[in-house]
């Protein structure tokens, strides 16, 4: 056994690998760059080695300074962790010429299963359903327009060498493919370093699912169950489960064991996935087509380990040691259910625009394992850590278990009402929608899901009746507790006053009359006109962030900000804005004139913190809707930023190669009427 290896990446994977190694008593070091020099993966690691700046291709990239590392440190093994330089082959390639073991596949199985276009010509070989598409080179926006029509749209475009959804459209018709496909290509290129494109038929209606493979040095390769992963946004998971509630334990035969068959042709070992699309329309779940195979650890990989009982960090290690699988397939279990949500640095009020900036808090649920369900946080930040534009938006996975499904959902839901941060835009609202979705529950699911129900973007989960009801209950009980603290303070005008013990409290745009009355333990709160109270008890002081206690049989976990005169109450899914009011100040609060905040319609604010990389118009311009003004590179992906109505630019306020903070002004229009945000 290996008795140090250096993590070849940053953030959770990095840190999730580091505490394997300590579990098994192995030394670790740590590579960094110039933005990461006081991450958490850098403090966990027993050694540390710097890299060079914060761009990717000077730092994490750069396979020379990494064997370097290896040999000034004297790391016996590299695990890649996954992106970056997991899945090049000429840096498997180069670790082997310098004696150093790569905790992952052979380089040959990475060439063949890395390169898209020519993995599928492989599967083809090898009799396994393929897309139907074109695996040639595309030289040309014509000739790319070309293959697009004699396919059918829709089609889709892909990096050859691309992953983790970026360097991916998908193209409706001629002029998608005309806006699309030169990007597609620079994306590629700045990703991977390669800048190859294939067109292949996207299949309407599809579910995303892929087998987990381990494989040793010995000719033993298993399967490990299948992963759901069809809640994706913009190609890119964001929800995955396992097992897949679509899968039935035939289907899992069938693609285990296809999966299996085309590993083995390559000579695979170690950790892979291969990824496959079903159609979610064929009632029998026969029509499922080979995607393409990752030769690395999934971002994903934890639901898998909680249903098995797996480390693949510590087999990956082991057989890159020269070990046997300690199992066989007939060995192989599932039990229960595992979901995992990916939060990230991302605002879904404001399109799923990427948020960079500092963590001024970063409070995840406490984690808990026991017989009845399993809370797990695999993260890489600290609270005053700084989320940076170079590298991937996600903060940490939130993965649970449970006997059932729905029991794994539900303490996702209870897990994210506790998840607090703040400084940047984050999804975790979006995640406890999702998770309370019903066609999400009931497991009717395609990769258009977020598309098809969130069609105009995403403004909070709805609230049910009782759950306002409740949030009214907690915003008088806030109020009450708060007007008590202010008993203390001494010297007031007219002595101190005691709290009321009824409010008018407005949720939003409900409105409740709440009343308390004493009891041992708690308060009886009763709700307008209803006679019978509800029982609540709860610990919470002003100040505290989190209210957690019970209203009734229900538990309640809230999330407390203090907004002048107001609450904001955060809990399943969105945040509302409560005023809990003495009965005669609510009524005099009825008077007082609303702030109209400014009209922003003639700029073309930037959406997000990113580099502007074209800018399509110039003072004045004539501009018709839809039309692209200017595109904006932020966390790897370029966004095209188009005017929202029709006008002439007045001015232009910045330039290609300037980096724009949130809400910059890029291009204003001498129409007041007209709106240029995107």
């Amino acid at each position: 056994m290996f008795k140090k290896i250096l993590i070849a990446n940053r953030g959770e994977i990095a840190c999730r690998v580091i505490r394997t190694a300590k579990k098994m008593g192995i030394q670790t070091v740590a590579v960094y760059s110039d933005a990461d020099a006081r991450a958490p993966h850098v403090r966990m690691a027993d050694e540390a080695v710097r890299l060079g700046p914060p761009p990717a291709s000077e730092s994490y990239l750069n396979a020379e300074l990494i064997i370097l590392a290896c040999k000034e440190t004297g790391a016996e093994a590299v695990h890649p962790g996954y992106g970056f330089l997991s899945e090049r082959e000429s840096f498997a390639r180069a670790l082997e010429e310098a004696g150093i073991a790569f905790i992952g596949p052979p380089p040959k199985a990475i060439a063949a299963m890395g390169d898209k276009i020519e993995s599928k010509k492989l599967a083809k070989e090898a009799g396994v359903n393929v897309v139907p598409g074109f695996l040639g080179d595309i030289a040309t926006t014509d000739d790319a327009v070309r293959i697009a029509g004699e396919i059918g749209y829709p089609v889709m475009m892909k990096a050859s060498a691309g992953g983790g959804g970026k360097g991916m459209r998908l193209a409706w018709s001629e002029q998608d493919v005309r806006e699309g496909f030169e990007a597609t290509k620079r994306e590629g290129l700045a990703s991977f370093g390669d800048d190859r494109v294939f067109i292949e038929k996207f299949i309407e209606s599809p579910r995303h699912i892929e087998i987990q493979l381990i494989g040793d040095q010995h000719g033993n390769v298993l399967y490990l169950g299948e992963r759901e992963c069809s809640i994706q946004r913009r190609h890119q998971k964001v929800v995955e489960e396992a097992p897949s509630p679509f899968v039935t334990p035939e289907m899992r035969k069938a693609m285990g064991e296809q999966a299996v068959a085309l590993a083995k042709a390559v000579g695979y070992f170690s950790a892979g996935t291969v990824e496959l699309i079903v159609s979610g329309a064929d009632p029998t779940g026969r029509s499922f087509y080979f995607l393409e195979m990752n030769t690395r650890l999934q971002v994903e990989h934890p639901v898998t380990e909680e249903v098995t009982g797996v480390d693949l960090v510590e087999l990956m290690i082991r057989v890159a040691a020269g070990e046997r699988l300690p199992l066989t397939q007939e060995q192989v279990t599932l039990t229960g259910w595992a979901v995992e949500n990916r939060v990230y640095a991302e605002d879904p009020y404001r399109g799923f625009l990427p948020s960079t900036g500092r963590l001024v808090r970063y409070q995840p649920p406490r984690e808990t394992r026991d017989e009845e369900g399993v809370v797990r946080v695999d993260d890489g930040v600290l609270e005053g850590g700084e989320v940076s534009m170079f590298y991937d938006p996600m903060i940490a996975k939130l993965v649970t278990w449970a006997p059932t499904r729905i029991g794994a959902i539900d303490r996702q839901v209870e897990a994210l009402d506790a998840f607090r941060i703040e400084g940047i835009g984050h999804n975790v609202d979006f995640l406890s929608a999702l998770m309370q979705h019903p066609r999400f529950r009931e497991g009717a699911i395609t990769t258009g899901f977020i598309a098809e129900d969130y069609p105009e973007g995403f403004a909070g989960a709805p609230a049910d009746e009782r759950l306002v009801e409740d949030l009214a209950v907690i915003g008088a009980l806030l109020a009450m507790e708060n007007d008590f603290r202010a008993l203390s303070i001494t010297g007031k005008l007219g002595g101190p006053m005691m709290p009321a013990e009824e409010r008018i409290v407005r949720v939003g745009k409900s409105e409740h009359r709440v009343r308390f009355d004493g009891f041992q333990g708690g308060v009886m709160a009763y709700v307008d006109e209803e006679e019978a109270g509800r029982e609540v008890i709860a610990r919470w002081e002003p100040g505290q962030p989190l209210f957690k206690g019970r209203i009734d049989e229900r538990s309640r976990t809230v999330q407390v900000a203090r907004r002048g005169r107001q609450w904001r109450l955060t809990s399943r899914g969105a945040s509302h804005v409560v005023d809990a009011l003495p009965v005669h100040v609510a009524a005099l609060s009825r008077h007082m004139i609303e702030k109209v905040p400014p009209d922003l319609s003639k700029f073309l604010i930037c959406p997000m913190p990113g580099l502007l990389t074209a800018l399509n118009v110039q003072a004045g311009d004539s501009v018709e809707a839809g039309q692209p003004l200017a595109v904006v590179e932020a966390m790897k992906m370029e966004n095209i930023l188009r005017a929202e109505k029709s006008g002439v630019v007045k001015s232009v306020s910045a330039k290609p190669g300037e980096s724009l903070a949130v809400d910059a002004v890029s291009s204003r229009s001498n129409n007041p009427a007209l709106s240029l945000g995107a």
